[in-house]
């Protein structure tokens, strides 16, 4: 099955150590606001990492091939670039060989982003389009290109990158909330926001893919800690008691 589709073409190197791994691209979150890459929970078979309320954090994915790779996001079960309900005969951004991507936010143009950040599900962007069913999940599709028939002759080959490479151009600032609304929001259930624009630049390409479905699909489910701990994905440490000592000291007189 045969479908040309104009999608975003990143070649940017991400500097990262992802925490989800799959065969063809890997996974992670990281946390904008305190600076630091989300660590995963696993339960019952599922992957799990916990949001902040308030702070902004980025997407990142990184290809494990050696040929490019379109990998089609979503988070709220809404396509990251075109803000549709999300499916993976959608657009999305397309990874050079080894290439990885930050996504920082919910595409506005080829220029510009709305921030990700955690929040309440009544604020989150998925809520407020009328579509809160799927929120607290990042998705990730992955399709690999068609190839094209190899020449019964041999012939010289030059791989290239087969199209221009792009720059991310978006601030590393995160925009800082208070901490009343960051309690006032831990109490509810999370979901991404559409927060500030900032700038991050990237184009269109041509990319066919092999096949009419992903090759893979990566889930990653958030929420805030507590949240997380009532649900059982993550238990939380009791700090013991301290044991009683066979020689604590010296004979003191007694009262």
């Amino acid at each position: 099955m045969k479908a040309r589709t104009t999608l975003l073409l990143l070649g940017l190197l991400c500097a990262m150590q992802a925490r989800a791994h799959g065969g063809l691209i890997d996974l992670s979150v990281y946390d904008r606001t305190d600076g630091k890459r989300l660590a995963v929970y696993w339960h019952g078979g599922r992957a799990y990492v916990v949001g902040k309320p308030g702070n902004e954090y980025q997407v990142s994915v990184k290809n494990r091939l050696r040929e490019d790779v379109l990998a089609i996001v979503s988070v709220d079960g809404v396509n990251v670039v075109s803000g549709e309900t999300a499916h993976p005969s959608q657009t999305g951004y397309v990874l050079s060989s080894y290439r990885g991507y930050d996504i920082l936010g919910w595409r506005k143009s080829l220029a510009e982003t709305a921030a990700f950040y955690f929040t309440a599900l009544p604020d989150s962007y998925a809520a407020r389009t009328g579509r809160p069913d799927n929120v607290g999940v990042i998705g990730v599709a992955v399709f690999r290109r068609k190839q094209e028939p190899q020449p019964i002759a041999p012939a010289p080959y030059s791989r290239g990158d087969g199209a221009p490479m792009m720059r991310n151009e978006a601030s590393a600032a995160a925009a800082e909330r208070s901490s009343a609304q960051a309690k006032q929001q831990e109490d509810s259930r999370l979901g991404t926001g559409h927060g500030r624009r900032e700038t991050s630049s990237v184009q269109n390409v041509a990319f066919e893919r092999a096949t009419p479905g992903p090759a893979e699909t990566i889930t990653l489910y958030y929420d805030s800690y507590r949240n997380l701990i009532a649900r059982g994905v993550i238990r939380e440490s009791v700090p013991m008691a301290p044991l009683p000592r066979a020689f604590p000291g010296f004979v003191p007189d007694p009262a």
